[in-house]
């Protein structure tokens, strides 16, 4: 069994520009939005959602998900990173350093 490390956790990250003109776009983008959230994203920024994985494996399901449910318009790109890249983003609000969205525990089985 490979253990759980921080090169085998995964983030996925999804970045979207979506159209918001008409009532049909506005729907869409709410609507693509809330089925990230029901997958298990959060917002780290408007237009970007991400989810915490433990494994390659669990990573494609959601990324398999996301792909199922994309809006007919708009840019959507799906960026995966290991734990440890996640883990080296330097983050700041108005010149202040800023911490990291709260990592869930992991759980590990002997």
């Amino acid at each position: 069994m490979m253990r759980l490390n921080e090169y085998r956790i995964l983030w996925i990250l999804v970045l979207f520009d979506l159209p918001t003109e008409t009532k049909k776009e506005k729907k869409d983008h709410a609507g693509f939005r809330k089925d990230l959230m029901k997958d298990g994203f959060a917002m780290f920024q408007f237009s970007i959602y991400l989810r915490h994985c433990s494994s390659r494996e669990n990573a494609d399901v959601h990324i398999k998900r996301v792909k199922g449910f994309l809006p007919e318009k708009g840019y959507v790109g799906i960026l995966t990173i290991t734990d440890k890249q996640f883990g080296m983003m330097e983050l700041f609000q108005a010149r202040k350093v800023k911490d990291r969205p709260n990592v869930p525990q992991q759980l590990e089985m002997f």
